[in-house]
């Protein structure tokens, strides 16, 4: 009955949107605006820049649905009144609804309705209606905007006209005519300060407004900020480039001159201070840095006079009772030098380093001229210390192809200036509890799976090394090295796998685009504690496996009571005897043969320990500026190798081997292989509310030497919420292979996402999208050509996923849902790929936080 009411309200409310009228708060002489059209020099220009100059611009619609309108539509306007008028529109009406309810209710019941109608207009949006005022703002805007390009003689003039066959509906046309533009002739310069105009004639081989050229204001923009900053960089202190930087016409080139050239002025005035009622000219000096002063441990009103002081490398360190710092941890981190230049860009990477420590808040940095000079300034660095420790915790909830229900948690404990050289320590636990059907005993108590682990991270803010780095790695890159330990522990997950690693990594960052990752050692040791479960984890396996030995055997003591494969004594069995000509009617060579092998070959390699030990560096390329940056690039590339050291060191040591001739340490085989990854991710705004969002992936990794297959734990997998949306996470691929294992991992996959981002309403925002890609096996040990990468043959089964999504911005974070549909299945014959699944009952749908990529 719930069900059924919930449905009649959705249908009730989608039919109420829908027959609503468009225009029904548009007046009787007014007219909805549907569309602005701009036309320059009679070309129809649909620039997305020229239509954000409009001031006014049509309702936001979706797939052409203006849904926002539609909603506020539904609002009654000034509903306080109008309920007030429909109590007492019929007689006795206040009286029957009071009876029923109560005085009180019944005031309620009037707020409430008050309270949806605002709720109705703020989420909608009010008809935007075509006005006079609006169209004569948009062509001073269209006029300004051509000005600014050097179009001085354009002329821009508009239209309104109705929709035909559509009431109260109509758009705007602007027609630009643009004239001819105007270019700059020579360039002179006029600069008051003898200091700045040493300076400037030192950098004017980069000056970007150039002879020649057609006028754009963006160019005179763009030259006062390089001038400012190469001034605030080259020792000018205090430094106004809005009132000292102006670029002068010298003659009216616009009323007189008819060949459209614009000779142009470039003048730097001195400084100017108002001191009472008189206003002095204060002439533009180069400064010097004299003295340095930090002051560890400051807070607010100390007073210099009590503090104890140590000089250190040129510096002061002001402290109070006891130093709590290495002086040189402070001396690193500051890069404005006594004797050097005043340079605004040391300032900024002071801030920079001081803030990477975590071991101080932000930092206050002032400078003071020193006494008795006009061209010297002292530096002041204050210092506020972060608590000794801080104590985290976190929870979640996920789901994912493992686990129907988890419930994580995870605390991490931090303790700052371990050593006294701001070095921070960090020790952390988590752990995850949860509901698997998969499980090995369904019928167990509801959370029966669980992991649980813990790190130990320590963090140094410059390189740790043997050998001095500073003069490839300066400071101002903001060095660091981390070292970590860490174990977790799975139970009822895979073959509930123990695991142990260790981490030597650096980092550092030549600019805000730019970040390198160098992890000397990465250590991994994984050992699987019940692979007697194997062919409880990956059924699929058992099945095909179960499936051929009841077509060709009759041996009862591999089966139970029910004829399946004992698990795991009769699969074990039944596969050693067939591989080894033991069972009548699997001959080597045969289908069956080579899917046994095939899955004896996977068994032995999923349940067998690993141990890895690689090295890998990435390189990161970022032009993102903020969160609102919508119009952004991203690379990374990254390269990683593993088992050349322990190759190396077999050289010296002789290692044991196993039956296949392959080297152990500790009695297991460490891996070898080489392994390289492109990512490339591409966000462009195409609309007022409209992203297109693109990424690609390529990853390979190739076994060599003491391996010929890659560890489950770095191979790829493809499918799941932040892939190829149409498929589970593990169930697609490899190649063609129709989901023949229950977690597909190979070693090469290549991935496509395009996705188009919009806002539906609020805070509440949709997505079309489309994922291609797939992963293959290549250069290894598997043999099956159904999942093998062959060439570019092979790209025919990749796969294509396509489908829709919602997202609601919490600011912090963001929900997403998304449902994807095979839209190509390589997994299908070739006659059969295309929409054979395309519906909702196909679908797949993916809970995620925030967005994909």
């Amino acid at each position: 009955m719930k069900t059924r009411t919930t449905k009649i309200a959705v249908i009730f409310l989608i039919l109420s949107i829908v027959s609503c009228n468009t225009v029904k708060r548009v007046g009787e002489d007014e007219l909805l605006l549907t569309r602005n059209n701009i036309y320059v020099n009679g070309e129809k220009e649909k620039e997305e820049t020229l239509r954000n100059l409009m001031s006014q611009q049509p309702n936001s619609a979706l797939l052409g649905f203006n849904l926002k309108l539609h909603i506020y539509n539904m609002a009654t306007p000034k509903s306080d009144s109008a309920f007030t008028d429909w109590l007492y529109r019929k007689e006795n009406r206040k009286k029957r609804l009071t009876g029923l309810l109560s005085e009180k209710q019944v005031i309620e019941l009037g707020r409430s309705v008050a309270g949806f109608n605002r709720w109705l207009m703020e989420t909608g949006e009010p008809p935007v209606v075509i006005k006079a005022s609006g169209n004569l703002k948009s062509r001073d805007r269209l006029n300004l905007y051509y000005n600014s390009k050097g179009y001085f003689n354009n002329r821009v003039t508009f239209s309104v006209d109705s929709v035909p066959n559509k009431k109260k509906r109509g758009e705007v046309n602007y027609h630009i005519t643009t004239g001819k533009p105007y270019f700059l002739d020579s360039i002179t310069k006029k600069i008051a300060s003898p200091d700045i105009d040493s300076i400037y004639n030192r950098y004017d081989s980069r000056n970007l407004i150039k002879e020649g050229e057609q006028f754009d204001l963006t160019h005179f923009e763009a030259e006062r900020e390089r001038i400012n900053s190469i001034l605030i960089n080259s020792g000018i202190y205090q430094f106004q480039p809005n009132s000292s930087v102006h670029f002068n016409v010298l003659r009216d080139t616009l009323a007189s001159s008819e060949d459209y050239k614009m000779p142009v002025e470039i003048e730097i005035n001195n400084r100017y201070e108002r001191v009472g009622d008189t206003v002095r000219e204060i002439p533009y000096k180069i400064h010097h840095i004299k003295n340095v002063n930090i002051y560890a441990d400051y807070t607010f009103g100390m007073e210099q006079d009590s503090l104890d002081s140590i000089a250190y490398d040129r510096f002061t360190i002001y402290f109070r009772d006891k130093l709590r710092y290495k002086p040189k941890a402070l001396a690193d981190a500051v890069a404005i030098m006594p004797g050097s230049l005043y340079r605004e860009i040391d300032r900024t990477r002071t801030y920079r380093q001081i803030s990477n420590l975590k071991t101080f808040k932000y930092p206050n940095i002032e400078y003071r001229y020193a006494r008795g000079t006009d061209d010297s300034l002292n530096t002041n660095i204050y210092l506020t210390h972060r608590p000794k420790f801080s104590l985290g915790l976190n929870t979640d909830i996920s789901h994912s192809n493992i686990q129907d229900i988890g419930i994580s948690f995870s605390t991490s404990l931090i303790s700052r200036n371990v050593f006294r050289g701001t070095e921070t320590l960090e020790v952390s636990a988590r752990g995850t509890v949860g509901s698997s059907r998969e499980a090995s005993n369904p019928h167990d108590r509801f959370f029966n799976i669980s992991e649980f682990g813990g790190d130990i991270r320590l963090n140094f803010p410059r390189i740790f090394f043997p050998v001095g780095t500073e003069r490839i790695i300066p400071k101002y890159m903001l060095p660091e090295t981390r070292i970590s330990v860490g174990s977790s522990f799975q139970r009822n997950i895979g073959l509930d796998k123990q695991s142990f690693n260790t981490i030597l990594r650096y980092n550092w960052t030549p600019s805000y685009r730019k970040k390198h990752t160098f992890e000397l050692m990465n250590i991994e040791f994984i050992r699987n504690l019940n692979i007697d479960r194997y062919f409880q984890v990956y059924q699929n396996s058992y099945e095909r496996l179960n499936r051929i030995a009841g077509n060709n055997t009759t041996d009862p003591a591999y089966f139970d009571d029910r004829g399946n494969l004992l698990i795991p004594s009769g699969a074990r069995q039944f596969t050693n005897d067939a591989l080894s000509g033991g069972i009548d009617g699997i001959t080597e060579g045969s289908e069956d043969y080579r899917t046994i092998s095939s899955i004896e070959e996977r068994r032995r390699r999923l349940s067998a320990n690993n141990l890895i030990f690689a090295s890998n560096f990435t390189y990161t390329h970022n032009t993102r500026r903020g969160a609102g940056d919508n119009t952004f690039s991203q690379f990374k590339a990254k390269l990683e190798t593993a088992g050349n050291f322990l190759s190396a060191a077999s050289q010296l040591i002789e290692f044991n081997k196993n039956d296949q001739g392959k080297k152990l340490v500790f009695d297991v085989q460490y891996s070898q292989y080489v392994k390289t990854e492109l990512d490339f991710i591409k966000h462009v705004q195409v609309s007022r509310d409209g992203i297109l969002a693109f990424r690609s992936f390529f990853g390979f990794a190739i076994p060599y030497g003491n391996a010929t297959n890659i560890p489950f734990s770095r191979s790829y997998f493809a499918g799941g919420t932040n892939d190829n949306r149409a498929w589970q996470a593990y169930s697609l691929g490899p190649g063609r292979t129709n989901a023949r294992n229950d977690f597909n991992e190979a070693n090469l996959k290549i991935a496509l996402n395009l996705e188009y981002r919009f806002n539906i309403m609020g805070s509440l925002n949709g997505a079309f999208f489309a994922d291609a890609g797939n992963i293959w096996n290549a250069l290894d040990d598997v043999t099956d050509q159904d999942a093998v990468f062959t060439g570019i043959s092979s790209l025919k089964d990749t796969a294509l996923g396509t489908g829709f999504g919602f997202r609601y911005d919490f600011g912090f974070f963001v929900i997403r849902l998304d449902t994807g549909f095979k839209t190509y299945n390589p997994a299908e014959q070739m006659s059969r790929r295309w929409f054979r699944d395309y519906n909702f009952g196909n679908a797949v749908y993916n809970i995620g936080i925030n967005y994909p990529f």
